[in-house]
């Protein structure tokens, strides 16, 4: 998402000055005095009369209010109700509202919805969502979203927020150069579409089970195809997506539709770039044909922003303004970030390219999100989040959960034996080295807020035993201090190295061109890696992953932690690690390819398979043909786990009606939707029993892939689900994994239709295989 032009000067000299005046004057510079109570409509107490408007009257249903208050505003001012900054109507006793907030991983300052001043001067700041959902955890997920809401709701009850929310980010990984890939919930559209519900729901639902009222309204983000930022100079503003029909629903829309029909979510945003040569926010076809008219969303449907700008003068796919903004309104759009539709809209109207019950249809949807958050309710205070306030916001629990959230997250990728964990006993001195070892700030990545607190990697570790420290370098590590870092280093018992990116590196509108670590970085490692004489940690906080092979094959690299960007609580996580007092069971959510895949392949082919015709090696491990340096799913404990299968079936009968053209001939497949009447109740279960064979206590994360047969170009694997299971020292639980054929064991071929594959898959169940055969 990008700032609206009037703010992107501000926002520049606010990065300039993160990054290269004291972080604190910065956040200073934010903690601002604000108002102290929430802005809503119909306050009847000040405004008797009020009482007389059907759209205040909370004992009519939602559509009704909605309707009554349409019919009661001018042209004009329903235009107002268009863009990011909606306008008031003092005469219905309704005030302005922002509607850009977001919430990440956390209440952001990004967006002009959240202000963070005196009052509330921090939230709670969670850890990236790729290493959220390296925990692979969805109770997790949701948790920390129902945290976030109450926060947001805290904070909107001082004035300080609004209610409606545009998180989560749940567009697919595709290629490891991605700036924004650290937004994500990685490559897998299973995992991105269960991280995306999971967090939705913990920011909607209510705790007092009305359904169809919601706590903050969420929105899924960016629809659809959009993950090119800036590479070589090729922006997302003008960016053209071109994307297949079968990779557009197999992988980049699954999350999206997840949202909405899984998770009720409130809102979807449209992207900066084309699909197919057609700018997403007016492609009637995603908006109206899908988001709206297949997936029944019940919400709205907001730009991206500056979108219509961009469209227009980017993309120059229109021939004026006008056009612009009809073309979108058109095509199904609800909401404009930006102030396009508040300039253009009235032209629109009155060159007869736009009628005004398609703006009726537009403030309907936003005037119906805002009333299911009780905006037209009276006062807040009055209502069920009336009493949150400054003392719910960065509780102790909200911070505890978000050490937790990290701990969860971090991934163990080697660890030799006598490594980890350390002793806090044995270990007198230890030296920690490299540029993210003591940077605050880089903890909290992209769409940040002010956190509560911060513990770095040199605090946590310095709380249980002595260190020793030395930088060795900045981030872009243009000339490493070597002889520094390894004069501690061999002085040592044993040596952490804080190494990767930040912003600088990789981020919003700054895609990478290499995927190896910054600069000097690999040399200090190695350099450090050869003098010390116990082991060796290397830790990677970063987005992306970093190829990382030359310390895979050092043996005096005794072990690789991936931390991604954890958050507030992160330093402190990470020392809970590698003192052992917490088992690692992250899992990795992407690939991590060599950089030999950056040089060979074109970051905006967007084709997810492989083309042995033209050498390209496919995308994620559901495609990639090639050599890695991690596989996603990697990931390593302190136990061992063992799994026995005990219960899965060899055959499954599709009983299709008599006359079906597949009982006279041989099918490769048949179709997979409800509609079909052996679709119905056509599933089975899968029971695991998985013991801890180790010494420790522990979570453990059991996949459950399939590799269907060969048809339709078919993944050649595919994550099906996961769980997350919790267990003491020799003891044993029990996993039981229930399969729909035509939702679970279906591909989507070549046209976009979803098929059951006929004839042998293959289950992965934790480490083990099991065959399958679906038969006619």
């Amino acid at each position: 998402m990008a700032l609206t032009y009037e703010m992107k000067k501000h926002q520049h000299s606010v990065l300039l000055c993160f990054f290269f005046i004291l972080t604190h004057f910065c956040l200073e510079f934010k903690l601002v005095l604000a108002q102290t109570s929430a802005v809503f409509a119909c306050d009847t107490a000040s405004n008797p009369g009020l009482k007389a408007f059907a759209f205040c009257d909370v004992s009519l249903d939602v559509s009704a209010r909605v309707n009554d208050l349409v019919k009661k505003l001018t042209l004009e001012e329903k235009i107002t109700m268009l863009v990011n900054t909606a306008g008031s109507v003092s005469r219905l006793g309704i005030p302005k509202y922002e509607w850009w907030s977001e919430a990440l991983h956390g209440i952001s300052y990004t967006g002009p919805g959240v202000k963070f001043n005196n009052v509330v001067p921090h939230a709670t700041s969670f850890p990236q969502p790729i290493l959220t959902s390296a925990s692979f955890n969805e109770t997790l997920f949701e948790t920390i979203g129902k945290v976030v809401s109450t926060e947001a709701r805290a904070m909107y009850n001082v004035g300080q927020a609004g209610l409606t929310y545009w998180s989560p980010n749940v567009n697919i990984y595709r290629d490891p150069r991605w700036g924004r890939g650290q937004e994500t919930a990685g490559e897998d559209p299973t995992l991105s579409s269960k991280y995306g519900v999971a967090y939705v729901k913990g920011l909607q639902q209510r705790d007092d089970g009305k359904k169809d009222m919601l706590k903050v309204a969420s929105c899924c983000k960016h629809y659809t195809a959009y993950d090119v930022d800036d590479w070589k100079g090729i922006q997302r503003y003008n960016f053209n997506a071109k994307v297949t029909q079968q990779d557009l629903d197999d992988t980049f829309n699954p999350p999206f539709k997840s949202c909405v029909l899984d998770g009720n979510v409130a809102s979807v945003m449209c992207s900066y770039n084309q699909v197919n040569g057609k700018p997403t926010c007016g492609d009637y076809d995603l908006l109206a044909g899908v988001i709206r008219g297949q997936w029944k969303l019940n919400g709205y449907i907001v730009t991206d922003c500056d979108s219509l700008n961009e469209m227009y003068w980017a993309q120059h796919y229109t021939k004026t303004p006008e056009e612009t903004a009809a073309l979108s309104l058109n095509a199904g759009l609800d909401l404009n970030c930006g102030s396009w539709l508040g300039k253009y809209t009235q032209g629109a109207v009155n060159q007869g390219l736009v009628n005004e019950s398609v703006i009726d249809r537009a403030v309907s949807n936003n005037f119906a999100t805002l009333m299911r958050l009780g905006f037209f309710d009276g006062n807040p205070k009055n209502q069920i989040y009336g009493k949150l306030g400054p003392n719910d916001v960065c509780t102790p629990d909200h911070q505890e959960l978000a050490r937790e959230a990290a701990r969860q997250g971090i991934v163990l990728l080697k660890n030799s034996a006598g490594s980890l964990p350390l002793s806090p006993k044995a270990i007198k001195s230890l030296a920690v080295i490299g540029p993210n070892a003591d940077l605050a700030y880089t903890m909290i990545g992209s769409y940040e807020g002010s956190p509560c607190k911060y513990t770095t990697p040199l605090q946590g570790l310095g709380a249980s035993v002595s260190t020793v420290y030395e930088k060795g370098c900045d981030i872009a590590c243009a000339t490493a201090q070597v002889d520094n870092a390894k004069k501690i280093a061999a002085a040592a018992d044993a040596v952490v190295l804080v190494m990767g990116s930040d912003q600088t590196i990789e981020r919003e509108s700054k895609d990478r061109v290499n995927i190896t670590l910054p600069g000097q970085q690999s040399l200090l490692i190695t350099e450090v890696a050869s003098v010390s004489k116990g082991p060796v940690i290397l830790v990677i906080m970063s987005g992306g992953g970093m190829d990382v092979k030359f310390a895979v094959d050092n043996p005096k690299v005794t072990s690789i932690l991936w931390v991604g960007f954890p958050g507030e609580a992160g330093g402190a996580a990470l020392a809970d690690i590698i003192f052992g007092y917490y088992n690692p069971s992250g899992r990795l959510p992407m690939t991590w390819y060599p950089q030999s895949y950056a040089d060979k392949v074109d970051m905006t082919n967007m084709n997810m398979r492989a083309d042995p015709k033209t050498g390209f090696p496919g995308r994620s491990y559901r495609f990639y043909k090639g050599p890695t340096v991690f596989n996603f799913g990697d990931g390593l404990s302190y136990s061992e786990y063992k799994h026995h299968l005990v219960q899965a079936p060899k055959y499954v009968s599709i009983p299709l009606e008599e006359g079906h053209a597949c009982r006279s001939m041989r099918c490769k497949s048949i179709d997979a939707v409800n509609e079909q009447s052996y679709c119905s109740n056509l599933g089975f279960d899968v029971h695991l029993r998985v013991k801890n064979v180790g010494k420790m206590s522990g979570s453990h994360t059991v996949f459950l892939f399939t590799s269907p047969p060969s048809v339709h170009n078919a993944p050649q694997k595919h994550l099906l689900d996961f769980q997350k299971i919790h267990l003491t020292p020799q003891s044993e639980g029990f996993v039981k994994f229930n399969l729909d054929v035509c939702k679970h064991l279906s591909v989507v071929d070549e046209v976009g239709n979803r098929k059951v594959a006929l004839g042998l898959h293959v289950l992965h169940i934790g480490d083990l295989k099991h065959s399958l055969t679906l038969r006619i």
